[in-house]
């Protein structure tokens, strides 16, 4: 008896969404194997005060980009940490949000400090707050805006607003997130649930309501069209997880921010405010080092010089170690670690012999890699494990970034594909999510290339030097 062969089955498709401080992008992959489907994209405003609609609308933009949701089954989303998002008891937005990058609230971080102490804060919340941090947000909020913070019944993150607004139902009781992206509010305790007094501390209040904390593979309801949802999660998080890192695994991710954060089966608590004492997407801990500048200062010094990344790439290449002696500070939009928010850019050790373009587009590099190698150092001193180093992020494809990391950081380098590893761990949650399993999806790793080099201590000495003699603006 003969007969047509039969098909195999249609896979089962998932989908991740990366709302970042500049862009949205979705990923529709394999649940099973992770292999990507197809994917779109679309920009956010640029600011550090956006009206979330700008998010919601990106986010149609980007999936109907990437061909419509049909088939999928489940999605989840990553989005930028931090952040404030007020909402009224009807469910509108209260004011324009103000993202993690705003540091409109430095004095506010300054004052709940002082208040209530930099190792209170470590013990309580794993993490000392600085500008980031929604709790200074809201205390800068009660204090500026005192109207707008009498109208806010809820306060959440962009992720949790974008996973609300796919719900669909209006609902503020409808409100969740996740263990990672509420352990950078600064009023999620170490031991897993708010910590209503530090919201009290910040607001001026206690009653807003706040999204319920869900497990990292619960699902947190269905959109109107029944496609599942997944927690989500924090950026960073997702990054993790998109990129299957393990315990000891450093990722350091050269977007808009600098970050440097680690997989630990141990939470940390540092009051001297450099690791903050994150969450991960997969239940364990993700302390994390974060600075204001990282791609960012390649743009900068690109269009200083006139060239384009792959030309600021060779001149930093043909330049010796050290650019000669010249060094850049580059807290081009203030600093996070070391916490300075009011600080500038500078320029030291500008001779006639390290006045070329080659000098300085290495200086740009080393100044870069610099402080992200202090941030592996905070974590290594603080009994973090560290086994191998990830490079990703729109920087790390510079040649120069990834030549030269090995020498600033002193260890080996791997760099993956470059790839959207933010929306794919968000696909690989969502993956979970609809796999009801105890553990994510096994999904292949991404290849990468390895990068070795000498150390150059004398780079790091030098930067140490020359960093603390910035200013803050006039």
């Amino acid at each position: 008896m003969s007969g047509r062969a039969s098909e195999p089955p249609a896979p089962r498709l998932v989908a991740g969404v990366d709302s970042s401080t500049q862009s949205c992008t979705i990923v529709i992959r394999d649940a099973a194997t992770g292999a990507l489907v197809r994917e779109g994209g679309a920009k956010h405003p640029g600011g550090t005060e956006v009206d979330p609609a700008a998010w919601w609308d990106a986010l149609q933009a980007a999936v109907a980009d990437a061909g419509g949701l049909d088939g999928v089954e489940a999605i989840a989303v990553a989005g930028q940490q931090h952040g404030m998002v007020c909402l009224s008891g009807s469910g509108e937005v209260v004011r324009p949000a103000l993202l993690w990058n705003d540091t409109r609230s430095a004095g506010a971080a300054a004052d709940l400090v002082d208040e209530f102490g930099a190792t209170a804060w470590a013990d309580a919340i794993g993490s000392v707050p600085v500008a980031s941090f929604t709790v200074t947000k809201l205390r800068w909020l009660a204090r500026n805006e005192p109207a707008n913070a009498t109208a806010t019944a809820a306060v959440c993150l962009p992720h949790d607003w974008l996973t609300w607004k796919l719900r669909g139902t209006g609902n503020l009781d409808d409100l969740v997130t996740d263990r990672g992206d509420a352990s950078g509010t600064g009023y999620f305790g170490t031991t897993g649930g708010y910590r209503r007094d530090l919201l009290r501390l910040g607001l001026g209040r206690d009653d807003v309501l706040l999204p319920r904390v869900l497990g990292p593979a619960e699902a947190a309801g269905r959109t109107p069209d029944g496609v599942l949802l997944g927690p989500g999660t924090g950026d960073n998080a997702g990054a993790a997880l998109g990129l299957g890192a393990r315990s000891g695994d450093v990722v350091i991710s050269l977007g808009t921010s600098g970050v440097v954060s680690v997989v630990s089966p141990t939470p940390t608590a540092d009051p001297s405010g450099i690791i903050a004492g994150f969450a991960s997407a997969t239940g364990e801990h993700l302390p994390l080092v974060c600075t204001l500048n990282a791609a960012r200062v390649l743009d900068a010094a690109a269009a200083l010089l006139g060239v384009d990344h792959d030309g600021l790439s060779r001149l930093a290449l043909s330049a010796p170690p050290g650019a000669g002696g010249l060094v850049l500070v580059p807290y081009l939009e203030g600093e996070r670690t070391p916490n300075r928010p009011d600080s500038t850019g500078a320029l030291h050790g500008l001779t006639l012999g390290t006045s070329t373009p080659a000098h300085l587009a290495r200086a740009a590099v080393e100044g870069l890699l610099c402080g992200l190698a202090d941030a592996v150092d905070a974590l290594v001193a603080a009994g973090v494990p560290v086994q191998r180093v990830f490079l990703i992020g729109g920087g790390a494809r510079s040649d120069a970034v990834a030549q030269i990391a090995p020498a600033v950081l002193g260890r080996p380098v791997l760099r993956p594909t470059p790839g959207e590893y933010v929306a794919d761990g968000a696909a690989r949650q969502a993956a979970w999510v609809l796999a009801g399993s105890d553990a994510p999806p096994g999904w292949a790793a991404a290849d990468t290339e390895t990068f070795e080099a000498d150390p150059t201590p004398v780079v790091r000495a030098r930067y140490a030097e020359a960093r603390d003699l910035t200013v803050p603006r006039r």
